[in-house]
């Protein structure tokens, strides 16, 4: 095992299980990233591909390929994967530094297409949580939901919209990630960090 943090604070369990293959990653990526609202249309649309990657696998081995990803989907820009065609789709298939599966991979370019179809994909998908985010309390991570009636509704409004690999379970991943909802379990130290004083009051 890789060794973790001693800084006496209490972490999500999940954070603390990648093991030697991972390292820290899950632990800086539980710190800094998971959770924080992010409305940035690229790193959105990033997370969205990338969550869709995860479909049936770890979330270590996506994290661990970050930057494969990164550098094969031209830093996550929508225009440009929208341009991809078959000499792209073969030179994905052919990269170690990505989940080389072809309906992945297809489902990436189509639903950089249909991103850019969207008026405003920033409010488009933070419109399931009424554009704030969803202060959850959960005591234990047993508790936590894998899907919701909101990421439902956002699965279904997507996958009318043209997208692919945006099953409920999925785009509650998203909403985790991306800060619609806080589903830090309350004694964890980022759940107070994250939730607006009036709440912690």
């Amino acid at each position: 095992m890789s060794p973790l943090p001693d800084d006496g604070r209490t972490r999500c369990s999940w954070s603390l299980t990648g093991g030697a293959s991972i390292g820290t990653k899950y632990v800086e990526y539980h710190d800094a990233v998971w959770g924080v609202p992010e409305r940035d249309p690229n790193t959105l649309f990033e997370f969205l591909i990338l969550e869709g990657a995860q479909a049936g696998l770890s979330w270590s081995t996506i994290l661990n390929k970050f930057d494969g990803y990164r550098n094969a989907f031209a830093g996550f820009d929508p225009e440009v994967v929208a341009g991809f065609g078959d000499a792209d789709v073969e030179r994905l298939m052919g990269d170690a530094g990505i989940v080389r599966n072809r309906l992945k991979i297809d489902s990436a370019i189509s639903n950089a297409r249909a991103w850019l179809e969207l008026d405003d994909p920033v409010a488009t998908l933070w419109s399931f949580t009424g554009g704030e985010t969803m202060q959850n309390a959960w005591p234990t991570m047993d508790e936590v939901p894998a899907e919701t009636p909101e990421s439902q509704a956002m699965s279904t409004a997507l996958k009318q919209l043209g997208f692919r690999f945006v099953g409920p379970t999925i785009c509650y991943a998203l909403m985790q990630a991306t800060g619609m909802v806080n589903d830090h379990i309350t004694s964890c130290f980022r759940h107070a960090e994250l939730t607006p004083p009036s709440r912690n009051a």
